[in-house]
C-alpha cells in the first residue's frame, strides 16, 4: 500500500486510481529514458537549438510537419539561401543544419523561414535562448549569443536553508522606483541587500522566461529557453543569482509550464503549419480563462521539451527549483474551473488530466533527482491529496504547496465582518488547516492580491487614509487600526506555516496602491509597475513601522530551526474575548483581536516557567502605543488541578489589537 493511502484511509476506496498515476508516470519515465536516466533524456536543450562546437555552428529543430526549413538572419539578409537549408535526420521530424563558424556571429539576429503544405512563415525557434525585441518595429527576433568570456559562478557549493523557508516574491523589472522597466543589474545593487536586510532567504522571480507582453506579469510565456531581455543579459542573470547565493539566498524561479501564448510569431502557437504539434487539438486547445494554449503532455516530445527545460535552468543558470504556475488548471480537464472540490471524490471521477499529472511526478523526479537539494512548490487551489507527498509514496513529489486558502480568508474576513466579529478560532482553524502529510507555504497576500482591480491588505484596512494620514505625525484612528492588524494579520500567519512563508515585494511594509502594468488603457504608463522604497526609507513615515517590525518578526522566525517541525499547539482560543494563544516549542504567541478591550492579568494555562517578551506588535518602534512593560519577565502560577500537565497559569496584560511573542526562558 502507497504511503499517503496509509497516512490517509479516507483514500483507501481511491488506491486504484492513485496506485494507476504512480504506475503510469513509472511506465512512461522507463519510456523516454530507457536504460538510461530521467536526467541524462533532459538534455534536450543542448542538442536542439543553435549551438557553437569546435568546428562549426549546429542548428536543431523539431518540425515534422515541415516541408522545408531555413535558418535566416542578418547573416543571410533574412534570405533564403541553399548553404542555410536545413535537411531531414530521422523520420521523427528533426531537421538539422552545419554552418561555418565564419558565417554566423555573437549578436546576430535570426529566424526559422519554415515551409509547409500550403503556407510558409518566419518563427522564432523553440529551443532558443535569447530573444530580443527590435525597439523600432516592436518585432521579435533570436539572437545568437555565444560571448567570448563564460560567466563563472563563484559559490557554486551553495545550499537553501528551509527550515523555516522564508519566500520573497518579487519582479525585476518593476523591483525599482524609476518609471521604467528595470534590469537584473539594478535588481542585484539595489533590492538583495534590501532582502538580505529584512531576513528572508528566498527570492521567488516572477517573468524570466521571454513573453512578448509585459502587461502579462511573465505568464504568457513565448520562449521558454530565454530568459527575458527586457532585463538585461543571461550573464547579468546569472550573476544576480551568484550574488544571491554568496548572501546566503536561494533563487527559485515562477516557471510557466501550464500554457503557453497564442502568438504564432513569437511562440510556438504554430511554429510550422501544424497548431497542435506542442498543443492540444480540437476544444481542449485553447484555455478559455487565459486566451493562452494548453500543451499536449501525453507527447513524448513535449514531455522532452518540457522537462529539458526544467534541467537547462537548474543547469545554466543555478537556479535552487521553481514554483510552478497553474498546477489546478493542468490537472483537469475544467482546469479547475467551476469544480467544487467538497470530497475526495472531485479529485477521482475521471476528469482528470492523467497525462499532465505523469508530467508534474517526472518533472519532480528529474528535478529531484538531478539536484537533491532543489526546491519545488505547486500553486494549486483545489486540495489534490498528495501533491505535496513524496512520489515513492504515492504522491507528485512537490516540497511545498501555496496555501491559497489563506489570502482568501484573510480577504474576507476583512471585507465582510465587523472588528469585533473577527473569530479567533476560525483564525486558527484557516493557517493551520493542511494535510499532515505535505508541507506548505502560508502567506498573507502576493502578487495576485496586489493587482489592479483587487486590493493589498492595508488598502483594505486603511484605503484613501493612506494618502493623508499616513505620516507618523497625522495618524487617525483609520491608519492606527490598518496598522495594528496588518502587523497581527502576518504574525499569525507567520507563527502557524508548516514549511514557509512567502511575501510580495514591497508588501512587507504596506506599499500603497495596486499594480498595473503599462497598457492602452492607462497610456502605457510606468506609475503603478514599480516599487517606491523611498516610502520606507522615510523615516517619517508609517511604513517605517511597518517594515521595522517585519525584519523582527521574520528575524524570529528565521532564528528557530525547529518551528516548521514542532507542532501548534493551542492553549486558549476565546471568540467572546477575541484573545488566541497557542504555544511552538518553547514560545507562546498570544493575540488579543478585540477592537476595544484590553484585558488585566487575562490567564492561560501554559507550560510552567518563566517567559520572557521578544516580540510585542504593541512596541512604539512599530507604530504601537507602547502600554506593555516588555522587560518584565513573566513567571507561570502554580496550580494544583494541572500538577500532572506541568502547566500553571501564566498572567499578562493583552492590550487591544496586539499581539505578543514570549519565549520560554
Amino acid at each position: 500500500m502507497l504511503g499517503i493511502i496509509r497516512h490517509d484511509p479516507w483514500l483507501k476506496p481511491y488506491e486504484e486510481a492513485i496506485e494507476g498515476r504512480h504506475r503510469h508516470a513509472l511506465e512512461k519515465e522507463k519510456e523516454l529514458a530507457g536504460d538510461a536516466s530521467l536526467t541524462r533524456f533532459a538534455l534536450g536543450h543542448l542538442y536542439y537549438g543553435l549551438h557553437k562546437t569546435e568546428s562549426c555552428w549546429v542548428f536543431r529543430e523539431w518540425a515534422p510537419n515541415a516541408t522545408a526549413i531555413y535558418l535566416s538572419g542578418d547573416f543571410s539578409d533574412w534570405k533564403d539561401l541553399p548553404e542555410f537549408r536545413l535537411s531531414r535526420t530521422g523520420d521523427n521530424g528533426d531537421w538539422e543544419l552545419a554552418v561555418p563558424l565564419n558565417r554566423i556571429g555573437h549578436g546576430q539576429h535570426y529566424k526559422i523561414h519554415v515551409y509547409w503544405d500550403g503556407g510558409d512563415g518566419f518563427r522564432i525557434p523553440a529551443w532558443c535562448r535569447r530573444v530580443v525585441q527590435d525597439h523600432a518595429t516592436k518585432v521579435f527576433s533570436a539572437q545568437v549569443w555565444e560571448p567570448d568570456r563564460k560567466y563563472v559562478f563563484r559559490n557554486r557549493g551553495f545550499k537553501p536553508q528551509r527550515e523555516p523557508l522564508l519566500i520573497y516574491e518579487c519582479h525585476i523589472g518593476m523591483a525599482q522606483e524609476k518609471e521604467d522597466v528595470g534590469t537584473y543589474v539594478e535588481f542585484k545593487d539595489n533590492i538583495l541587500p534590501r532582502v538580505k536586510a529584512d531576513g528572508y532567504n528566498c527570492i521567488q522571480i516572477m517573468a524570466i522566461q521571454e513573453h512578448p507582453y509585459y502587461g502579462s506579469f511573465g505568464y504568457h510565456v513565448s520562449n521558454f529557453f530565454a530568459p527575458s531581455s527586457r532585463f538585461g543579459t543571461p550573464e547579468e542573470l546569472k550573476e544576480l543569482i551568484d550574488a544571491a547565493h554568496g548572501m546566503g539566498i536561494a533563487v527559485i524561479m515562477d516557471l510557466v509550464h501550464s500554457h503557453s501564448v497564442k502568438n504564432e510569431l513569437e511562440g510556438l502557437g504554430n511554429l510550422a503549419g501544424d497548431p497542435s504539434q506542442y498543443f492540444l487539438s480540437g476544444s481542449r486547445r485553447e484555455h478559455s480563462a487565459w486566451d493562452s494554449l494548453c500543451f499536449d503532455y501525453g507527447k513524448n516530445q513535449v514531455l522532452h521539451f518540457l522537462l529539458s527545460n526544467c534541467r537547462y535552468w537548474l543547469d545554466e543558470f543555478h537556479f535552487d527549483g521553481f514554483r510552478f504556475d497553474g498546477v489546478t488548471s493542468m490537472l483537469y480537464y475544467s482546469h479547475g474551473l467551476g469544480e467544487s472540490f467538497g470530497s475526495y471524490e472531485d479529485y477521482f471521477n475521471g476528469r482528470q488530466d492523467d497525462d499532465a499529472a505523469c508530467y508534474l511526478m517526472l518533472a519532480n523526479r528529474l528535478i529531484h533527482k538531478h539536484k537533491p537539494d532543489a526546491i519545488t512548490i505547486a500553486e494549486e487551489v483545489s486540495g489534490m491529496p498528495g501533491l505535496a507527498s513524496a512520489f515513492k509514496d504515492g504522491g507528485f513529489g512537490f516540497d511545498y504547496r501555496l496555501a491559497m486558502n489563506i489570502p482568501d480568508y484573510w480577504i474576507k474576513t476583512i471585507k465582510e465582518c465587523k472588528d469585533e466579529d473577527w473569530s479567533v478560532s476560525g483564525i486558527l482553524w484557516e493557517t493551520t488547516n493542511r494535510r499532515s502529510d505535505e508541507r506548505t507555504i502560508s502567506y498573507v497576500e502576493s502578487h495576485d492580491q496586489a493587482l489592479v482591480g483587487d486590493k493589498t491588505v492595508i488598502f483594505r484596512l486603511v484605503d484613501s487614509d493612506m494618502y493623508w494620514h499616513f505620516s507618523k505625525a497625522q495618524g487617525n484612528d483609520v491608519t492606527a487600526r490598518g496598522i495594528a492588524l496588518h502587523k497581527m494579520i502576518r504574525l499569525v500567519t507567520v507563527s502557524t506555516m508548516n514549511g514557509g512563508y512567502l511575501n510580495f515585494m514591497g508588501n512587507e511594509f504596506g506599499h500603497p496602491e495596486w499594480i498595473d502594468f503599462p497598457r492602452q488603457g492607462n497610456g502605457w504608463s510606468h506609475k503603478y509597475a514599480r516599487r517606491q522604497w523611498s516610502l520606507i526609507d522615510n523615516p517619517t513615515l508609517a511604513y517605517d513601522w511597518l517594515g521595522a517590525f517585519d525584519r523582527c518578526m521574520i528575524s524570529l522566525a528565521g532564528s528557530d530551526n525547529d518551528l516548521v517541525d514542532s507542532k501548534v499547539e493551542e492553549f486558549c482560543h476565546n471568540d467572546g474575548d477575541q484573545v488566541l494563544a497557542y504555544g511552538r516549542g518553547n514560545r507562546l504567541y498570544v493575540f488579543n483581536f478585540s477592537p476595544l478591550r484590553s484585558f488585566a492579568d487575562y490567564g492561560i494555562l501554559v507550560p510552567e516557567g518563566k517567559y520572557r517578551v521578544v516580540l510585542d506588535s504593541d512596541d512604539e518602534r512599530f507604530g504601537g502605543q507602547g502600554r506593555v512593560d516588555d522587560s518584565v519577565d513573566h513567571f507561570t502560577m502554580h496550580d494544583p488541578l494541572y500538577e500532572k500537565s506541568g502547566k500553571g497559569w501564566l498572567k499578562l496584560y493583552l492590550p487591544s489589537r496586539t499581539a505578543i511573542v514570549l519565549e520560554r526562558i
